[in-house]
């Protein structure tokens, strides 16, 4: 039997021998398994990019794909650890939000608290739960453990903000920036289904509100439509609302940060 291939993704850098823990907790319990590191340069801290890196990356891989994702602030305290079992994926990491923005675009079927020392390591730090809990939940769950038997069912799982944009009643889509990619564009966390829900139409220009600046941006399929250096809309690569500016970069010809919001209306 082929076991299901491991993902791994965090905040932990490469510098230190934490990644190697992990992957060793992994296949001490799983030594068959498949381990495939997504990043481990995610910023400190910061939920918000490891769930956008996490949501990009998550649906290109085969059905039954264990996705581990570890940026967690609050490790050691009453935060939980989850599974989350999806249409098509297992997400184990901690319950902030992280592993949200990928497992509802797959479908979230099933969220279990992992409680069951028997899938934990003997000793488990209250500084280190990416080793002692993670790591050995998803090696047990590519040997085929169930996920009931991990702990208890829940439905109060944490929801990010940033998972889900409103639409307020002036016909106005409002969301925020997810994420700042290395080439400056503004990420959103508006997806094409967003837009056309709200009546927006992709193949027109846009109206679009960042801090005090308003824009009227034309929507276009590549970067390269538009001219050198002028700001322009479309869908990126993994179906999210980008601002860009062809050959520059949004982020700092617009002064925007990643958490601010973005207002959208069609023009």
């Amino acid at each position: 039997m082929t076991l299901p291939i491991i993902t791994l993704l965090s905040d932990f850098g490469l510098k230190d021998p934490y990644v190697a823990e992990m992957k060793a907790s992994i296949l001490r319990i799983s030594p068959d398994a498949r381990i495939i590191d997504i990043s481990h340069l995610i910023d400190r801290f910061d939920v918000r990019m490891g769930a956008f890196m996490l949501a990009s990356a998550a649906s290109y891989f085969p059905d039954g794909t264990i996705h581990v994702g570890v940026v967690d602030p609050s490790v050691g305290t009453e935060r939980r650890a989850l599974i989350v079992r999806t249409k098509r994926y297992f997400y184990v990491g901690p319950d902030n939000g992280l592993l949200m923005l990928a497992a509802e675009k797959d479908g979230i079927s099933q969220v279990y608290t992992i409680t069951n020392p028997a899938f934990m390591l003997r000793k488990v730090s209250s500084t280190f739960h990416g080793r002692d809990v993670f790591a050995p939940a998803a090696a047990h769950l590519a040997n085929g453990k169930p996920p009931t038997k991990f702990g208890p069912e829940i439905k109060n799982y944490k929801r990010p903000p940033f998972s889900k944009p409103t639409m307020r009643a002036d016909k106005e889509l409002m969301g925020e920036v997810l994420h700042i990619d290395d080439f400056g564009n503004l990420i959103t966390n508006l997806t094409s289904s967003d837009l056309e829900k709200s009546g927006i139409r992709i193949k027109k220009p846009l109206s679009i509100r960042l801090r005090d600046k308003l824009l009227r941006l034309d929507f276009c399929r590549a970067y390269g439509e538009a001219p050198p250096k002028s700001t322009l809309a479309l869908i990126g690569s993994h179906d999210f609302l980008e601002i860009a500016v062809n050959q520059g970069n949004a982020s700092r010809k617009l002064q925007v940060k990643a958490g601010e919001k973005v207002v959208v209306t069609q023009v």
